[in-house]
């Protein structure tokens, strides 16, 4: 999600934004509490100020896709599953333990117990079924493929068409023990609840602030009142305050249940522009950020700065949008498989560390396949299966390029360079490229996942747990408007093989579903980046996650 999804995906942000951040960035010092107690936390400088790439979409995490909108809500929310640190593998997080039946349709959960959510109201059993109820029970606009974007994936159908819904009922047990029963197999069920789309909110502050209000239309949806300005949670950080397009403030939970760390303060600087952040972070005017520049990264690291990278759990990806007629021919899609030079591409703008990528998982998921059919590089190839395919030099294939603009995202660090690298290389086969270009979020989003007026385009994944349906499942398990094209048997092949439950068993259908999805070309999976973060030196270790599932409390600091 996040597109990170992700990984996977919003307020625009205007053109001036990065310099009004970096106008910003002197009133950090202002900022900043250097009161304490008589603690550690009194010998270090308890706010934290890190630099975002975008504004997040918005506050509530279930109706939200990308990684800005998570990186916030992991500080505000908790889900009943987390993951162990450093992996993509699931932990207990509110529930302490879980039990599953064997046929894996009935999952029990034992709570923790004395945690509240900010706003005082108990985290139980009910709030648990409230939650599970509430997504459920979506209609309309939040029933949506682009605003109930993980639900809708994951979970297939709504109370409005239970015949399609993977969940079918939530029952209490007590205060701390709830049972989930599910309609269909869904192996992924468990890790599924590590996303922060499926943490647990406040059942008081959602009612009152009337959460599920969201108007507009699925391309262009507007915010609830709760998602603006009143998100609860139970985690180590609370709400303060959210300017749009400048920063997001948080505040340490006095009662939170867990270790609170050092940090009192968390502010998340909207910095749209990648040299803008380092120069911010070169400045000490912030204590850090995510997805450094290729060409930063070294420099950085030698003037001193910790510079932290994350193990490549990503996938970016050139998808082809077969609602527009000439990318339904199967010769065209090979073309412009064969016309895509990843090594060069990967050589040119992307991070030290980026593998090449021949599928859309990368190698440490399960059921990546060896010997998946491959595209390599070959421009006379391409020119002759454009030829075939009825395009020449007075007749040249013609499409429209889709990038987002103003946005950096851990598998795509800079867009416009990616493109430009891409847009140069099928011009060279003879195709005809006309670029087109939004801001991020919403417009990009809304655009490439709500509606089918876009053509080939940029997009990628980070990985949000260990499974594979989490990549190929979410992209190609129903039909979609991103993609454009309706294949049955591997929507099929998808859905049985996310009800397996014997890994061994499930292993050889995703590898023959690798290389179904190979053969049919829905686009080119380009490489699997390995995202970098940069910090100040005061920054001792930070603990980087391969699923972006950071938790400031464990920040340590050295001033």
């Amino acid at each position: 999600m996040t597109h990170s999804p992700l990984r996977r995906r919003g307020i625009a942000l205007a053109a001036g934004v990065a310099v009004a951040a970096i106008a910003l960035t002197g009133c950090v010092a202002s900022e900043r509490d250097d009161s304490g107690g008589d603690d550690a936390a009194a010998d270090v400088d308890t706010t934290f100020v890190f630099a975002a790439s975008s504004d997040p979409q918005g506050l509530d995490p279930s109706v939200a896709q990308d990684g800005e909108t998570f990186r916030v809500s992991r500080q505000i929310f908790e889900g009943l599953v987390g993951t162990e640190p450093g992996t993509a593998d699931p932990a207990p997080l509110l529930a302490e333990e879980w039990d599953s039946s064997e046929d894996g349709m009935s999952h029990t959960f034992t709570l923790k117990q004395d945690v509240t959510f900010h706003d005082g109201t108990p985290f139980n059993a009910e709030a648990v079924c409230f939650n599970f109820e509430r997504w459920y029970n979506w209609t309309g606009v939040l029933a949506s493929e682009a605003v109930g974007y993980y639900y809708n994936k994951l979970f297939k159908g709504y109370s409005s068409n239970p015949q399609d819904a993977v969940y079918k009922s939530c029952t209490p047990d007590g205060d701390d023990k709830v049972t989930i029963e599910l309609n269909k197999p869904f192996a992924g069920f468990v890790a599924s609840l590590s996303l922060p789309a499926f943490a647990m909110q406040s059942p008081s502050a959602l009612e009152e602030f009337s959460a599920d209000e969201v108007g507009g239309t699925a391309e262009a949806p507007t915010l609830s009142e709760y998602a603006k300005g009143h998100p609860v949670g139970t985690g180590p950080f609370q709400f303060d305050s959210w300017a749009p397009g400048e920063n997001v403030t948080l505040t340490a939970n006095a009662d939170y249940w867990g270790e609170q760390g050092q940090i009192e303060e968390i502010i998340f600087r909207v910095i749209d522009d990648p040299t803008a952040r380092r120069q911010a972070l070169e400045a000490g005017d912030i204590d850090g950020y995510d997805l450094v520049g290729p060409a930063d990264t070294q420099a950085l690291a030698d003037d001193g700065f910790t510079m932290v990278s994350r193990p490549p759990f990503t996938i970016l990806y050139l998808a082809f949008n077969q609602a527009v007629p000439e990318l339904q021919d199967i010769k065209v899609r090979q073309a412009l498989s064969y016309a895509v030079d990843k090594d060069a591409l990967i050589k040119q703008v992307l991070p030290e560390g980026t593998e090449k990528a021949t599928q859309f998982v990368p190698p440490v998921v399960n059921g990546y396949n060896e010997d998946v059919t491959t595209y390599e590089y070959d421009a006379d190839k391409a020119k002759s299966l454009l030829e075939e395919a009825g395009y020449t030099a007075d007749n040249p294939l013609a499409l429209t390029f889709n990038y987002p603009v103003n946005v950096s995202r851990p598998y795509m660090p800079d867009p416009e360079q990616i493109f430009t690298v891409l847009a140069k290389q099928l011009e060279e086969v003879g195709v005809k490229i006309t670029p087109e270009t939004d801001a991020w979020s919403p417009d990009y989003l809304e655009k490439i996942t709500a509606g089918s007026d876009h053509g080939i385009h940029l997009l990628g994944w980070t990985g949000d747990y260990n499974d594979t349906d989490n990549f190929v499942g979410v992209f190609f398990g129903q039909k979609s408007a991103e993609w454009g094209f309706d294949n049955p048997e591997l929507f099929k092949a998808l859905s049985d093989a996310r009800g397996v439950s014997s890994l061994e068993d499930q292993t050889a259908l995703y590898e023959a579903i690798n290389e179904q999805v190979a053969e049919f070309i829905p686009g080119v999976p380009i490489a699997h980046p390995a995202p970098t973060l940069a910090f100040s030196p005061r920054v001792e270790s930070y603990p980087a996650s391969p699923v972006n599932d950071e938790v400031f409390t464990d920040i340590v600091l050295t001033e």
